[in-house]
């Protein structure tokens, strides 16, 4: 039964990543609780900090898609009771700027507890913060640039 949970969730993960990929967060978001947590490193950008409330999630991830920022999913760990659930996620998140060129590439180990269904709190965790650092100098350079 375990696996069978496992299998669903990695899919049904995998399908919501996919669909911010395209620039649709609704389906990932609908996840959420409406009071759930999602911690991110701090640092001097964008990202930072702990974005409380549906509405702060909602915002973290119109800047994860206004950011050009692509993920994939490539492992799921699952335990606990669906009131009581834990998952740890790795996730692997890319972005390229207007040439192709690479602007940032990165690993994360997402921890995320739920309960029944709905995400409560989720703590990234990065191989290399500085790395979002260097993303959001190269993002002010493209946004204040009217060219790109």
């Amino acid at each position: 039964m375990h696996r069978l949970i496992r299998s669903v969730l990695r899919l049904r993960l995998q399908r919501d990543v996919q669909a911010l990929n395209a620039g649709d967060y609704h389906p990932l978001l609908a996840n959420y609780a409406d009071d759930a947590v999602l911690h991110f490193p701090d640092g001097e950008h964008r990202f930072a900090g702990d974005h409380r409330g549906k509405q702060s999630i909602e915002r973290f991830l119109q800047e994860f898609v206004a950011a050009g920022l692509q993920g994939e999913v490539h492992d799921l760990v699952v335990s606990g009771p669906p009131w009581r659930m834990t998952m740890i996620v790795r996730f692997d998140d890319h972005a390229l700027g207007p040439q192709g060129e690479q602007l940032y590439a990165n690993r994360a180990v997402l921890l995320i507890r739920a309960q029944w269904g709905r995400v409560v709190e989720h703590t990234d965790f990065f191989e290399n913060t500085e790395r979002i650092t260097h993303l959001e100098r190269r993002l002010r350079e493209r946004d204040a640039d009217p060219g790109s």
